[in-house]
């Protein structure tokens, strides 16, 4: 038997780098194979290995030709069968898919990119938009929670953060009423990591009711 060991290759294998709070969806059953999911803000693909290998019906929007044709190309080694067509590149705030037409909207480290509040908005209204009557919008996104203090407001809601990077940043309150308005149910309660007091990534998980 050879020394290396295997568990932590096969898990990459198996999961690529997800993220560990989208891992933990999956591993709550609140996403299944079958269902058809959209990472709005797809990058490279680093959330969606596991969903690609497992049966998952992917798609993902991104700005970035290159990055898409990324994608592309990992769903052409892990699932074949899926039309390039459903990898797409157009930004999130103008997507190109039909109402309703997922189950599953992922937004990773993509919404603390808004240039402003109506860019913010834009984008979250339109990954509403294409999520089906009691599906799950999956968000990470920097906020000032726990880090009030140590924020520049920039005008806004953009600020600058002790990391040295300027981000559009939400709040509890924020996210809240926007819920609210959209008519959203909370899957689970706001939940924030905070980063060294650098910055703050807070998870936001919202099932639509109607």
């Amino acid at each position: 038997m050879s020394d290396q060991p295997l568990l932590p290759n096969a898990l990459r294998d198996l999961l690529g780098e997800i993220d560990i709070y989208l891992l933990d969806q999956v591993l709550r059953n609140r996403i299944r194979p079958g269902m058809a999911i959209l990472d709005a803000g797809c990058g490279g693909g680093r959330n969606l290995v596991y969903f690609l290998r497992c049966g998952f019906a992917v798609h993902g929007v991104d700005s970035s030709a290159e990055a898409v044709a990324a994608v592309r190309a990992l769903a052409a080694r892990w699932a074949p069968e899926l039309p390039a067509e459903n990898f797409r590149t157009e930004p999130v705030e103008a997507i190109s898919f039909p109402d309703a037409s997922f189950d599953v909207v992922v937004s990773s480290a993509v919404l603390h990119f808004a240039r402003d509040e109506e860019h913010f908005h834009a984008m979250v209204r339109e990954m509403w938009r294409v999520l089906k009557s009691g599906g799950l919008l999956f968000a990470r996104l920097a906020s000032t929670i726990g880090l009030e203090k140590a924020v520049q407001p920039l005008g806004g809601r953009r600020y600058h953060l002790p990391d040295g990077s300027d981000r559009f940043l939400v709040d509890e309150a924020m996210l809240l009423a926007l819920g609210k308005e959209l008519g959203g149910r909370l899957a689970d309660p706001i939940k924030t990591t905070n980063v060294q007091n650098l910055r703050c990534m807070t998870t936001w998980c919202l099932v639509k009711m109607a």
